[in-house]
């Protein structure tokens, strides 16, 4: 959302740019942030930057190397291993609130601002923090809670990750992206793209499409395909591997595309900078771990920025039983996944509230994956059932004042029962990442329209018919 000028603002073009001149400020370019576009009712509308300055490094090799564009994966190397950006301002500067997401740019590999991102918001807990004696909880709110100043129009932390890394897009912006979710993703994604114009294939379950609402239409440069009825989270990823085959179509990366990453570690600088230190404890509930993983790379970062402390806090992820495939390696201390039934795993996304919470090969065992993050910060995984949920939820909007996502009310739950046990101190410095909330309060405020499938795929479908159907839609 844009900010209305002032009758004492005033707008002018530099060059091929548009810059704010401000009554109390001789420039207010934000820190070299470049508006090149304000429209006739004083609404910043879309805004440019030069690209953030960092290179590339191999978590396996330690090698750095520049970004080319939409690298993925570590040139010439061949153990799976993620890589991670390292940025060229090592302190990090906060930007004005009016460019959302992007106030956070410093440490988001990005080259231009896109329209409508909002920043996660940090607030010391009251009600929950009384309820539960603590005294240090800071609750990381990414959603809907206009009170709050949280405005993500899907309600979700995911938007994070989308504006993220559809602003690393470049000359990529003609390819088709490719994006496959459980439900959060596709919404998030799905909205940016569409108000920003980027081609868009979203591929999801077929059961997950009661999560595709949104307070507007989604423009025809955004295509939705389904797996059938029955597939879950696994089954729309293979999918959209297929398309990723055919020539013009790009991989998102999932915990793989460092501007995924960096987008949802955003959350935690949220936090820290609005507590002044590193948290001691994070929760949060998980479904690839990517999220904690970006938590504690940003925790990296702010140690290396030196004004927010020197300590790893210790990431305390969650998942939802009886779906816990990372908990069970976890427990047995092993790096790789264990075996399971692939038919059980899916009669167990079907039970778990938190449907989002269902990816069966997560990035937990490569080369800078949850398993390190977990190992480096000595963390833990703990596991909440649908019940616990529900109660969390509850005493949440209850103590609080919002509705949550059920992911989030898994993490609620968590953190419920490591007060319980003793596990964090009552003085301890506590972020809850809530990843989702405000959908109630969302959907009763808007009127609401769903977008529908333009294909729905068998599961395991035949790669040459899928490149036929999905050619036919771009």
């Amino acid at each position: 959302m844009g900010r209305e000028l002032s009758n004492r603002e005033i707008a002018f073009r530099c060059n091929e740019y548009q810059w704010l001149i401000f009554e109390h400020s001789a420039f207010y370019p934000c820190f070299s942030l470049i508006l090149p576009s304000v429209n006739i009712t004083g609404m910043i509308t879309t805004q440019k930057m030069a690209m953030t300055d960092y290179i590339l490094q191999s978590i396996v090799s330690g090698k750095t190397f520049e970004d080319t564009g939409w690298l993925l994966d570590a040139p010439g190397e061949d153990k799976p291993g993620l890589i991670r950006a390292i940025y060229k301002n090592k302190q990090l500067s906060l930007k004005s609130d009016v460019f959302g997401l992007f106030k956070f740019a410093d440490w988001l590999p990005v080259g231009e601002i896109l329209e409508g991102s909002s920043a996660p918001v940090t607030y010391k807990s009251e009600g929950l923090a009384r309820h539960l004696g603590l005294s240090n909880l800071f609750i990381t709110f990414s959603g809907y809670w206009p009170e709050k100043g949280g405005n993500m129009r899907t309600c979700s932390f995911k938007e994070t990750e989308a504006f993220s890394v559809c602003s690393r897009l470049g000359h990529n912006k003609d390819k088709v992206l490719v994006v496959a979710s459980a439900g959060n993703t596709a919404r998030a994604f799905a909205r940016v793209c569409s108000d920003n114009n980027i081609p868009l294939l979203l591929c999801i379950p077929e059961d997950n499409l009661n999560a595709l609402w949104f307070d507007s239409p989604i423009r025809s440069n955004v295509k939705l395909i389904a797996s059938r009825s029955g597939g879950d989270y696994f089954d729309a990823i293979h999918l959209s591997n297929l398309a990723c085959k055919m020539e013009g179509f790009l991989p998102e990366g999932g915990a793989k595309n460092v501007a995924r990453r960096d987008g949802m570690g955003t959350t935690v600088l949220s936090a820290a900078t609005t507590i002044g230190r590193i948290p001691d404890f994070y929760f949060q509930a998980v479904g690839s771990g990517t999220g904690a993983i970006a938590a504690w790379e940003a925790n990296i970062r702010l140690i290396e920025d030196g004004r927010f402390g020197t300590h790893k806090m210790k990431l305390l992820v969650s998942q939802n039983h009886p779906f816990i495939p990372m908990y069970n390696a976890w427990k047995a201390k092993s790096r790789d996944m264990l075996l399971f039934d692939e038919d059980e795993a899916r009669r167990h996304v079907e039970i778990i509230v938190a449907k989002v919470l269902s990816n069966r090969r997560p990035p937990y065992p490569i080369a800078g994956g949850l398993y390190d993050a977990l190992t480096d910060s000595c963390g833990d995984i703990l596991i909440a059932t649908n019940e616990h949920a529900h109660f969390a939820g509850e005493l949440f909007e209850k103590t609080e004042g919002i509705d949550l996502h059920p992911a989030a009310a898994v993490a609620v739950a968590s953190l419920i029962s490591a007060v319980e046990k003793q596990c964090v101190g009552k003085d301890s410095v506590i972020m809850l990442n809530i990843t989702g909330g405000g959908e109630a309060r969302f959907k009763k405020d808007n009127r609401l329209v769903y977008l529908k499938p333009d294909l729905v795929f068998d599961i395991n479908p035949d790669f040459e018919e899928v490149k036929s159907l999905i050619g036919r839609l771009f």
